[in-house]
């Protein structure tokens, strides 16, 4: 008889919980008429999202002493809870933003089903403690946001935005696996503390499969990060895809992505910190420079949202470079304010869509704050806290991956982070320009075709998602005591 090892449930129920809604919402396809499909998929999807944050907030509280389990797969800690809390959350909200989105009746309730099987390999790829689940997991959310980026066959770029997410993110992928192989093969073993323990044991610290293997798993991780150079996926997929799935990406694969480049890089490289800390700071200048360059000349506001997606992967690569418990605390509580930021930029991008019925452009933007107040002060808030300003969380997420970088002595990379927020305030207050400061005769150039029939569609759902957005983004700044301890206690399982 084969030994099976003990399962810890409540390690697992989070991703449980999504693949449960994932698998009822499937179900809907069929088995709901089409009057009823959408809301029913949306609500159980929600729901699922839901209970995510409720067994993560759980599991979380009953993990302060962390510890691998099932077979040492998966490590059960406050730093896999907080994230799964990060990427539940995002995904509530993102459901939110796609109630309302136009798509047909016959594939609304696959679209909820993928939404929710994607946020469930994100909260297990969080937890893994071995190169085996950690590529499980991976895959295991990068197939249902395949799927999801081309699933809208209406909208041009779509199947387009697909298959490029297809071809790049299986190319980074393969980088990811042919590291993990390389890794492997120098240590001959396959969970993050053994390996450390190998290293050390074996002295391979300048072994050259090992530097190679670990080079290739930061390029396989970069790509998922969409940090630069890997980040040429980024800006077609973001525009192509629908908006509420760019929603979900924009927040919740970079937190995936990040926490686990933190998890993998400290727990399974300490011995080469003099390398990858190095690497991490060369690729969060790149990111930083891509992307706020590349977004001062973007006149799409999708694009110039993945930009600025790519610059802020930038800020927090910098916590991960500065490796110090500082550094930790700094990336967990920036995600927090980040997703609810870009999730709800988003979600207002998609309330302009449906009202021009074409994609938005920063000029396309023109009036929509008078138009729209609740939106129009929602989207100035987040494009504040973007560019670093205080009475958001972004300023006090800034300022921690400041210190983090200047208690490691890197001046200079609080320098460059200094350098790129002062870039990005021009397409930042831009897009607030855009809203409230344009003159009534460049208002008719930018928007020649009036929105007829009264008043635009309330969208209450995309509108009580945006609301919490903007709570958690303002909340975070006036909390961040609490918010900072529950992250000090998260980045302490690995620091």
């Amino acid at each position: 008889m084969i030994p099976t090892p003990h399962v810890d449930w409540l390690a697992i129920s989070a991703p449980l919980s999504l693949l449960t809604s994932g698998g009822v919402a499937l179900l809907a396809a069929v088995l709901i008429p089409s009057g009823w499909r959408r809301t029913f998929a949306a609500v159980v999807c929600a729901l699922g999202f839901a209970a995510a944050i409720v067994f993560a907030a759980i599991l979380y509280a009953h993990s302060a002493d962390g510890q691998a389990v099932i077979g040492a797969a998966i490590q059960r800690d406050r730093l896999a809870a907080l994230s799964q809390i990060i990427i539940a959350g995002a995904g509530l909200l993102a459901v939110g933003t796609a109630f309302s989105e136009p798509m047909r009746d016959d594939h609304v309730a696959e679209y909820f089903g993928l939404v929710a099987w994607a946020g469930a390999g994100m909260t297990f790829l969080v937890s893994a403690n071995s190169l085996m689940t950690l590529f499980l997991g991976l895959e295991w959310f990068s197939i249902s946001l395949y799927i999801l980026c081309a699933i809208d066959v209406d909208l041009a770029g779509s199947l387009e935005a697909g298959l490029k997410y297809l071809i790049v993110g299986g190319f980074g992928s393969a980088m990811l696996l042919f590291g993990s192989a390389l890794v492997y093969g120098a240590t001959g073993a396959l969970r993050f503390g053994e390996i450390a323990n190998a290293v050390a044991a074996q002295n391979l610290s300048h072994d050259a499969l090992l530097v190679a293997g670990l080079a290739l798993m930061i390029g396989g991780l970069g790509f998922k990060a969409s940090a630069a150079p890997f980040h040429m996926w980024t800006p077609d997929v973001y525009d192509g895809a629908p908006t509420p799935v760019t929603a979900f990406m924009s927040a919740a694969t970079k937190t995936a992505a990040l926490v686990l480049t933190m998890r993998v890089l400290v727990t399974a490289f300490p011995q080469e910190a003099r390398l990858w800390t190095v690497t991490i700071a060369v690729i969060a200048c790149c990111s930083l420079a891509v992307g706020n360059l590349a977004a001062l000349v973007q006149t799409s506001l999708k694009r110039m949202l993945a930009y600025s997606s790519i610059s802020h992967a930038g800020f927090m690569l910098i916590a991960i470079a500065s490796n110090n418990a500082l550094g930790g605390r700094a990336l967990l509580y920036y995600l927090i304010p980040y997703s609810a930021m870009s999730v709800g930029s988003f979600a207002v991008v998609a309330a302009r869509e449906r009202e021009l019925s074409r994609p938005v452009t920063v000029d396309g933007l023109a009036g929509f704050g008078w138009e729209r107040p609740l939106l129009g002060v929602s989207m100035s808030i987040f494009m504040l806290g973007f560019a670093g300003f205080p009475l958001t969380g972004g300023f006090v997420g800034k300022f921690y991956v400041f210190a983090a970088a200047y208690e490691h002595g890197w001046t200079w990379l609080v320098i460059v982070g200094v350098a790129a927020t002062a870039v990005s305030l021009y397409y930042y207050l831009g897009v607030i320009r855009a809203m409230y400061m344009r003159p009534a005769e460049e208002l008719l150039l930018a928007q020649p075709v009036a929105v007829v029939g009264g008043s635009p569609p309330a969208e209450r759902v995309l509108q009580t998602a945006v609301t919490g957005a903007l709570v958690v983004t303002v909340g975070s700044f006036f909390f961040v005591q609490p918010l900072i301890d529950v992250a000090k206690h998260a980045a302490a399982s690995i620091f």
